[in-house]
C-alpha cells in the first residue's frame, strides 16, 4: 500500500487534522463566522459555567454529527431539518438532566440556555454542511473541533471578565468542587484598586468579544 493510500485511511492524517486545528482560528465559529454569539454574552460572568457550556456544547455537536452520519442516507431530504432537530433536542435533554443531577449550581446558572443550545447555529451548521455529507469519523472530528474554537472562545471571554469583574477566578478542579484564584493580591485594593462592575453586566460582554473578533482580524 502506498504510503499517500496510508495517509488518506489514517485516522488522523493531515486533512482529518484540520477539522480540529482549521476551528481553533483560521475558521473560528465565533470569531471568523460570529455564530454561536448569544451564549458567548450570556453566560460568561464567570469560568466555571462558562466550562460546563463548553462541555454541553462539545457533547451535542459531536454525538448529533455522528448520528447524523450514520443515518444521512435514510433521511429523506424534505424532513431532514426536523430530523436533525430531533436529534439534538434528544441530546440537549440528556445534557441537561446530566447537569441537573451532577452540578445543579451550574444548571441553574446556565439557566435556559442550556436548552437553547439546540438553536445554536454551530450545532445545526455543522449537521446540515459537514455531518449530512461525510462519514462518521470526520464528522465527529469536525464536531469536536468547532466546539473547541467556540469553547476556546468562551473561556477567554470569562476570563477577562471574571478577572476584572470580581478579582478572582473560579477555576473547576471536578464535578462539584473549585479552586477560586484571588488574581489581584490585598495590597492592590490597599492602594486603592476597585473591582470594575461594569465587567460583570452583559453590554461588557459584547465588548470583550467585539475586541477579540478586532484583534483575531488584525492577526
Amino acid at each position: 500500500m502506498s504510503t499517500e493510500n496510508k495517509e488518506k485511511e489514517s485516522l488522523f492524517s493531515a486533512k482529518r487534522r484540520k477539522l480540529i486545528t482549521d476551528p481553533l482560528n483560521d475558521n473560528n465559529p465565533v470569531t471568523v463566522q460570529v455564530l454561536g454569539i448569544c451564549s458567548a454574552l450570556a453566560i460568561t460572568v464567570q469560568l466555571k459555567p462558562a466550562f460546563f457550556m463548553f462541555l454541553g456544547v462539545l457533547t451535542v455537536i459531536a454525538m448529533g454529527n455522528v448520528i447524523i452520519s450514520l443515518i444521512r442516507d435514510l433521511i429523506p431530504s424534505r424532513v431532514r431539518i426536523i430530523a436533525q432537530l430531533v436529534i439534538v433536542a434528544g441530546l440537549v435533554i440528556i445534557v441537561d438532566q446530566v447537569l441537573k443531577a451532577f452540578v445543579y449550581d451550574v444548571s441553574k446558572q446556565l439557566s435556559v440556555f442550556v436548552g437553547l443550545i439546540i438553536t445554536n447555529c454551530i450545532v445545526m451548521g455543522r449537521l446540515e454542511a459537514f455531518a449530512m455529507a461525510n462519514k462518521p469519523w470526520p464528522s465527529f472530528l469536525d464536531g469536536v473541533g468547532n466546539s473547541l474554537g467556540y469553547g476556546i472562545i468562551l473561556m477567554i471571554v470569562s476570563i477577562i471578565r471574571e478577572i476584572f469583574g470580581a478579582g478572582t477566578l473560579t477555576i473547576p478542579t471536578g464535578i462539584n468542587t473549585v479552586y477560586v484564584l484571588h488574581v489581584f493580591p490585598q495590597s492592590f485594593y490597599d492602594l486603592g484598586y476597585v473591582n470594575n462592575g461594569l465587567m460583570i453586566l452583559p453590554p461588557m460582554a459584547l465588548i470583550v468579544v467585539g475586541m477579540i473578533v478586532w484583534a483575531h482580524m488584525e492577526t
